[in-house]
């Protein structure tokens, strides 16, 4: 293994132009390196529609655990496996010998230099490079995952006059969970399975296998690479060193064709799935397949076309969050950590579906939800394999809820007509079944002490079980425990009893018993909501700790439970104290308990999550509040827009590419934290946009983008049952 040793960061400056359709970019996703500006901490994504994806940052220097190039889900979408970490990248030219890569070993140790040779960085329609060598030599690398297939396509070739180049890749491979780190040992299998233009590894028995299709040559020359170091995971406090193992080296001559490199994850349960299914076929096309080029190409237009077809970068990134899991479709909750939680798949899914036009995909979900309700719950999660399904969630279910309600509404509005057809009348029973069970099971009583009280509102907890979505737990402390009756708990409550009212009478006078004591006992004499009543479930009591919580009141959700002034009253309250540019706190600056960065180890961390910590989905409701109490007309929600969205659509070119982030500081300059990739922050972004912001007539799909989307999914299915090579 090479010699590493700290080296300067020399920003070069692009001043060619290469005559190019595929360059041709929007200014807001392409960074131009230059000494004024490099963000090297811009992550990107690229989702399989599995669970799995590409992920890294715009320096191409790994600073997380779980950037790589092959990340696949095993039984998706969770059992993530972390098969090609990444690679090292190099150019020999008759001038020299040029890094396209660059790793960082320590905090200020960066090595080869590859970096300083980024010119350009293009995040869409996916990852894109241009690389300047000192010689002049124009190389440009590029790579995105096809959807339904858990591989990643990539391809490097010279831009503007060729020259002789020869290109040298080692793939850096571990196959470990994408939570672990991986080390130096003697049991990782480096030996090459060598087929005509494919190199397939398999470094760990029980864990899926590597093929690697290439259209150049392959040496086998195993080395370590040690002491991987992520500035990301230290700065969590967690372990940041790995060391990933590297079997040969790949070669190509640039000069005379692009070099292609094909990855994918064998011996997974899609990729056993795809081979049983379609065996025969797929070898019968890979024997008739003029190139590996080719194939690629068609790759590429198809993933290129299928793209193209949505309207905004935002519905571009909404694409990534619905995948296709082994009990069916549902939404990963953010990237690149989390998997499918009931809770965020029923706030993000109005957003990510609904407001896009995606109903069949709303649909699929929450048929998908519905079939798992349990004593009138929902798992706040699917579990792994083998694992008990976890239901600590009061909210999650009622969530579900108002997603139906909302899904249901978007049918009706559609110009489908589907309350016509036999199926969706079936669908729409089923839906409405589990949500009569929901609401039986929270009435006659549930788990960890929900029941309907005698005041028409729900009450919920138990010491030792956060239940709300302001669950964070360090042990056995629950840092915000919120047992009794939590005022957004009692908002989902009312709703989802008179969503109900929609098809039957039996919660009519529960429901109007209820919003008569919401109003009573909530209202405080500043004009806020109490976060909690009946706190520990003793009759009475308040605590009337400042958070967002109460907004829901108001915005949010179908029904408002407050109008007139003393909606107003809760709007502007909220807004004075806990509005931020990315969304609101999750506790008031003048509380105590107030933790202005969500920093530090694990401990710190949990403890800021929901006591000062900015998150970015409630700027949904917030903003749906601040029209409605303005009265929502159409110069209203122009100054909406105008009022908070600018910071949002500057939040898509850091951060997560195109995305959302999960959380953020609860002060200046509000640092983006946590997931830089979160379903329900963009879920929300979206309803907003799509929406409840939208202009008369913005948020309707004509038939004729409904019928380019039917097409869309028709090619998506032929992608994940392998057709067409």
């Amino acid at each position: 293994m090479k010699n590493l040793r700290a080296e300067s960061v020399k920003n070069v400056k692009d001043d060619s132009k290469v005559d190019d359709a595929d360059k041709a970019r929007s200014v807001q996703d392409t960074i131009e390196r230059n000494p004024l500006s490099f963000d090297a901490s811009i992550e990107w994504l690229e989702a399989d529609g599995l669970g799995g994806f590409a992920s890294g940052t715009s320096a191409l220097v790994r600073t997380r655990r779980y950037h790589a190039l092959l990340l696949a889900a095993s039984h998706p979408p969770s059992g993530r496996i972390v098969l090609v970490n990444g690679l090292e990248a190099w150019v020999e030219t008759a001038a020299g010998r040029y890094a396209l890569s660059t790793q960082q070993y320590g905090p200020d140790i960066q090595s080869p230099d590859g970096v300083n040779r980024i010119s350009i960085f293009s995040a869409h329609p996916w990852p894109r490079w241009e690389f300047r060598l000192d010689d002049g030599t124009l190389i440009e690398f590029e790579l995105f995952v096809p959807l339904g297939r858990q591989a990643v396509a990539m391809r490097w070739r010279q831009l503007g006059m060729s020259r002789p180049a020869t290109l040298n890749v080692r793939l850096l491979l571990s196959g470990r969970d994408s939570h672990a780190m991986h080390h130096e040992n003697p049991q990782f299998n480096f030996e090459p399975q060598q087929l005509d233009g494919q190199v397939v590894w398999r470094p760990y028995p029980g864990i899926p296998g590597v093929a690697a299709s290439h259209d150049g040559r392959y040496f086998q020359n195993p080395v370590w690479y040690r002491n991987f170091f992520y500035k990301q995971e230290e700065a969590l406090g967690l372990d940041c060193r790995e060391d990933l193992a590297s079997p040969g080296i790949l070669q190509w001559e640039l000069n005379e064709a692009p070099a292609v490199l094909l990855l994918e994850a064998i011996d997974t349960a899609v990729s056993r799935e795809s081979r049983d299914r379609d065996e025969g076929i797929k070898i019968a096309h890979q024997a008739a397949t003029a190139s590996l080029l080719s194939r690629f190409d068609r790759w590429r237009r198809r993933e290129r076309r299928r793209r193209e077809t949505f309207p905004s970068r935002l519905e571009q990134a909404a694409d990534a969050y619905v995948v296709q899991g082994s009990h069916g479709r549902t939404v990963v909750a953010g990237y690149p950590w989390f998997t499918d939680w009931g809770r965020d798949t029923f706030i993000a899914v109005r957003g990510l579906c609904l407001t896009t036009g995606r109903l069949d995909q709303a649909r699929d979900v929450l048929l998908g939800w519905a079939a798992a309700v349990s004593q009138g719950m929902l798992p706040n999660r699917f579990p792994n394999q083998g694992e008990t399904p976890d239901y600590s969630s009061v909210d999650a279910s009622l969530w579900f809820i108002v997603a139906v309600h909302d899904y249901l509404q978007a049918r009706r509005n559609s110009e489908e007509k589907p309350d016509f057809d036999m199926k969706a009348m079936l669908e729409k029973g089923m839906l409405e079944h589990a949500v009569n069970q929901i609401l039986e099971g929270y009435a006659v009583g549930t788990r960890f002490g929900i029941r309907l009280d005698t005041d028409g509102l729900l009450a919920a907890g138990e010491p030792g079980v956060p239940l709300t979505w302001m669950n964070a737990k360090i042990g056995d402390w629950v840092v915000t425990p919120r047992i009794g009756k939590p005022v957004e708990v009692q908002a989902l409550w009312l709703n989802a009893l008179w969503i109900a009212g929609n098809w039957t009478d039996r919660w009519y006078e529960t429901f109007e018993r209820g919003r008569k004591n919401f109003s009573q006992r909530f209202v405080s004499v500043s004009g806020q909501l109490h976060d909690v009543v009946d706190v520990n479930h003793v009759r009475g009591t308040v605590d009337s700790t400042l958070r967002p919580n109460q907004i829901l009141a108001v915005g949010g959700l179908p029904l408002p439970l407050l109008e007139g002034e003393a909606a107003r009253r809760v709007v502007d309250i909220v807004e004075q104290q806990l509005w931020t540019p990315l969304g609101l706190r999750t506790l008031a600056p003048n509380h105590p308990d107030y933790s202005p960065r969500y920093v530090g180890n694990s401990w710190e961390r949990n403890r800021a999550y929901h006591q000062g910590t900015v998150w970015p989905w409630l700027a949904g409701p917030f903003v749906e509040a601040w029209v409605r109490v303005h009265g929502a007309t159409a110069e209203v929600k122009r100054q909406a827009r105008q009022r908070f969205f600018p910071p949002f659509f500057a939040h898509l070119d850091h951060a997560g590419s195109g995305h959302v982030s999960e959380i953020a500081d609860g002060e200046a300059p509000h640092t983006p934290r946590g997931c830089p990739f979160q379903a329900s922050s963009l879920g929300e972004v979206l309803r907003l946009n799509n929406g409840v912001l939208a202009e008369p007539g913005q948020g309707k799909r004509s038939v004729a983008e409904h019928n380019v989307r039917a097409l869309t999914s028709k090619s998506v299915r032929r992608l994940q049952s392998g057709a067409g090579g």
